[in-house]
């Protein structure tokens, strides 16, 4: 039922300076739709009042998820009450697909925007390295071997999350039962030399990589590709939530968003572990240039995780073609041509 990782949102102060921002810095140039409109489905995580918002969805055709870059326009956003550290509860750090850490790193130190004073090597053996955009979210560049196009960017789409939780055992209840994540690649605790520049010193971890052991399935199985979760636990001190007293599309890491399939079911999936939907649209949301049903779900931490059944998106804005997913098997992969088409869309700095 899972596709993969369709986008990380983000809460941002200003959509099109953060969208240049990341089309620049890390490549995210092709959008799927922009849209200004009012979130009226949102209650529970909006004060009970809907409110009005502009949201740009983009991705990269390296492969890999999109960020959904979204900015409240009927209220000024929030920050939190305190600058989250690692092991916080919520989504802490985005990961992305990179074909070549070193020469990413040296770009982006070129840039000013690196936190780590180099490349390092996580329990796995993989390089990777931490960057921050100008709002304070962390982003950590990962050596990846799996790409859908080779473009001039040095670094691909969203590859997986680090998520801040209080018990890793219970969390796995959702992403390893749930969610497929069932592989896991390293679980480590101490002091950790590759997470300079996002740990704080003195302060231990435990460390659990997931993988999915299954090839996902699904229109976009072949774009979004393998991905992975590391969940965290700061064993030294309580993490605190990073989202408390706050509204979803406020300041941060506002959910981490599924591709999927097959919503009833994944309904009943999610119920039958204890994982009622919070949010749910009901058949077809109408995003503009794009069109689907989307759910929420919290983690055992209160973290937002979102599943979109995708049924309409834009191929060729300029030619009109538009894809209608629901006359399609939804278990079957697109083309890649026509998933290549979407490059067409790409915006140029």
């Amino acid at each position: 039922m899972i596709s993969g990782i369709q986008q990380m949102g983000i809460g941002i102060p200003n959509v099109h300076e953060a969208w240049t921002w990341y089309r620049i810095h890390l490549g995210m140039d092709v959008p799927i739709f922009e849209e200004a409109a009012t979130a009226d489905l949102m209650l529970p995580y909006t004060g009970g009042m809907p409110h009005d918002r502009h949201a740009i969805l983009a991705l990269s055709m390296q492969g890999g998820g999109g960020f959904e870059i979204w900015q409240y326009t009927s209220r000024t956003p929030v920050p939190p009450s305190f600058v989250p550290e690692l092991g916080d509860l919520g989504l802490n750090i985005c990961k992305m697909k990179c074909k070549d850490v070193d020469a990413a790193f040296s770009f982006l130190s070129s840039k000013g925007v690196t936190i780590s004073d180099q490349v390092g090597t996580d329990p796995n053996g993989k390089k990777h390295f931490f960057v921050k955009d100008p709002y304070g979210n962390i982003f950590q560049l990962v050596e990846f071997d799996t790409f859908f196009k080779s473009t001039k960017a040095l670094s691909g789409g969203v590859s997986g999350a680090t998520i801040g939780v209080t018990d890793i055992e219970k969390a796995r209840k959702l992403y390893s039962d749930v969610l497929g994540y069932d592989v896991v690649v390293y679980d480590k605790t101490g002091e950790f030399d590759d997470l300079s520049g996002v740990a704080k010193s003195g302060e231990q971890y435990r460390r659990v990589l997931l993988r999915h052991s299954e090839q996902r399935k699904g229109s976009f199985s072949e774009l979004l590709g393998p991905t992975e979760l590391e969940l965290i636990h700061r064993t030294t001190s309580p993490g605190r939530k990073i989202y408390e007293g706050r509204y979803w599309g406020d300041l941060g890491f506002i959910h981490l968003c599924f591709d999927v399939t097959d919503m009833a079911g994944l309904k009943q999936r999610c119920s039958a572990a204890g994982f009622e939907f919070t949010v749910d649209s009901s058949n077809s949301f109408d995003m503009g240039e794009a069109a689907g049903h989307f759910t929420y779900i919290e983690d055992p931490d209160g973290s937002l995780i979102e599943f979109v059944e995708t049924h309409k998106i834009p191929i060729m804005k300029k030619l009109g073609w538009y894809l209608n997913l629901q006359k399609r098997d939804t278990q079957k992969a697109l083309p890649r041509w026509m998933l290549n088409a979407l490059a067409v869309n790409r915006k140029k700095d």
